[in-house]
């Protein structure tokens, strides 16, 4: 594609955590208060009250307060840097665990990892409402810990991203009925995870050491392996790589989790993705990193591994592959695509090296 990318980068540089916060803050406000009342929309219309957001962003900050003190000196400072309520920047960080209290469900992300001339690389398609399209951004940060490079939302402090050690993290959600916003909000997790560790191993260990009571996977990849690990407030459980590949949906693959799963949220649909995933893997695994990115197209046909917004629907029912992300550990990198697998020849892909 020739014509100019306009998708927003912003780098976020401090020596302290509060000082990130104000960097990133200054950086986005033009854009974060309306990204937080969109989400404020987005709470209500699934059934999430100001009252409950409120008690879930206030149990949110007690937790990190004793768990990470900086994650709080670091939503300060977005909040000063923007111009927007700490509250309102809590809850965009804890924005997974506060839809988790609604009563809707729908279409997520698809991820793979694979082994390409014996170096891992992992791809995944970021689904999401397409009204958030234009609230979400790639970042490069360097401060305290690890630099790291991805792409995130508005006024959240990470999403999917690779640090400087080659430890990269692709983000798909889960839900378990136990689900509460009372725990480390998932994306602050990730944030942690990409500042603090250099390998799977260390990740493991720190994650494991989370309060969490909220559910997610984190696929991560390094020099030496891939996992994806399920979490949730029934534990923590990773799931191995197979055959030099990890295939990641959004329901639980561990039975003990999976026994309290909240399995209308994303069911069928995330099993008929998976299904489609490993019947393509079956017959060996991708050569190139295109090849992977193609594994994730899909037609009106075909489970959405590929979304497209039906605008006919309400607000919160048009979902959309926003982004397709391919992470190199080996290059210490990241690539991101401005739009769905079927854009990969012709889109814009930005670079991104930790």
């Amino acid at each position: 594609m020739t014509e100019k990318n306009t998708r927003l980068h912003i780098q976020v540089a401090g020596d302290t955590a509060r000082e990130l916060g104000v960097a990133r803050g200054t950086a986005l406000r033009e854009s974060l208060a309306e990204a937080a009342a969109s989400y404020e929309g987005l709470f209500r219309m699934v059934g999430v009250s100001e009252e409950r957001e409120r008690a879930g962003v206030a149990a949110v900050l007690e937790t990190l307060a004793e768990w990470r003190p900086d994650v709080v000196a670091e939503l300060e400072g977005i909040a000063e840097g923007s111009g927007v309520s700490l509250a309102q920047v809590v809850a965009l960080n804890a924005r997974t665990e506060i839809l988790a209290l609604g009563n809707r469900g729908g279409h997520e992300c698809s991820t793979v990892t694979s082994v390409i001339d014996g170096q891992r690389l992992g791809v995944q398609t970021w689904d999401w409402h397409i009204e958030f399209d234009p609230f979400w951004h790639t970042h490069e940060v360097t401060g305290p810990g690890y630099r790291f490079v991805g792409l995130t939302e508005q006024g959240i402090v990470s999403k999917i991203g690779m640090n400087e050690a080659g430890l990269g993290l692709h983000f798909n959600i889960l839900g378990h009925r136990e689900d509460r916003p009372s725990g480390v909000p998932m994306h602050v997790l990730s944030r942690v995870v990409l500042a603090e560790c250099a390998t799977i191993a260390e990740a493991l260990e720190l994650i494991r050491s989370a309060p969490i009571t909220s559910s997610s996977a984190f696929t991560m990849v390094d020099a030496t392996g891939a996992v994806s690990v399920e979490m949730s407030p029934a534990g923590v459980f990773p799931i191995p790589e197979i055959a030099g590949s990890v295939q990641r949906t959004n329901h639980f693959q561990h039975e003990t989790p999976l026994a309290s799963q909240k399995s209308a949220l994303y069911e069928p649909d995330s099993s008929e993705r998976l299904a489609l995933v490993r019947e393509r893997l079956a017959g060996g695994l991708p050569t190139a990193s295109a090849a992977m990115v193609e594994l994730l197209v899909s037609d009106e046909t075909q489970p959405p591994l590929t979304c497209v917004a039906d605008m006919s629907k309400e607000f919160g029912e048009r979902w959309a592959t926003l982004a397709t992300v391919i992470t190199d550990p080996g290059a210490h990198s990241i690539r991101i695509l401005d739009g769905m697998p079927t854009d990969a020849a012709t889109g814009h892909w930005r670079t991104l090296v930790a």
